[in-house]
């Protein structure tokens, strides 16, 4: 009979190493171009934080203390700007984002029918993505298109009053 020794480190695998994250060179560029738009550094937290967000979907919590040296800040007080500002996706999100209004102009409006519509032909619930991270959605406390309710923007583009009847073919022009 022979005996087998199992040695501790041969049962652990060693754990992925994440690389670690840095700016890219046009990353770098478009920041330090918002930078020279503000004499306080702390102005360009938001504008950096969507510069990295439109290269990279999302604004990783890699990425926070990396921009943060890069504006010359904390990252403490750019995490707080990225946790406090709505529109910077701190987890990956799918291909086009469909934000849709849940202000009380947009209840009044169809919001409850336009956002039960969405879920129904996406699949997926508020803060969901598809499957096939086509679309992510998320509900938003205002467009600031109250005289068109009930409104979603998906991507850049603000469109209203939906109905949920268009929903299918608005998503369409959206691949």
């Amino acid at each position: 009979m022979t005996e087998t020794i199992v040695k501790l480190a041969d049962l652990v695998k060693p754990a992925a190493v994440a690389a670690p994250f840095v700016l890219s060179d046009e990353e770098r560029h478009e920041i330090e171009h918002e930078l020279s738009h503000y004499p306080d550094s702390r102005a360009a937290s938001i504008e950096a934080l969507k510069i990295v967000q439109k290269h990279r979907g999302w604004v990783s919590d890699e990425a926070i203390p990396v921009i943060a040296a890069a504006i010359n800040i904390s990252a403490a007080d750019l995490e707080g700007v990225a946790t406090f500002y709505n529109l910077i996706f701190r987890r990956p999100v799918g291909r086009h984002v469909i934000k849709v209004c849940d202000s009380i102009s947009c209840h009044l409006t169809g919001y409850e029918e336009l956002r039960d519509g969405l879920i129904e032909h996406l699949g997926v619930r508020l803060g969901g993505t598809t499957p096939d991270n086509r679309f992510t959605l998320l509900p938003i406390c205002c467009l600031g298109a109250c005289d068109r309710g009930a409104t979603l923007m998906i991507d850049d583009d603000l469109h209203g009053p939906v109905e949920p009847a268009q929903i299918k073919a608005l998503l369409e022009a959206y691949p």
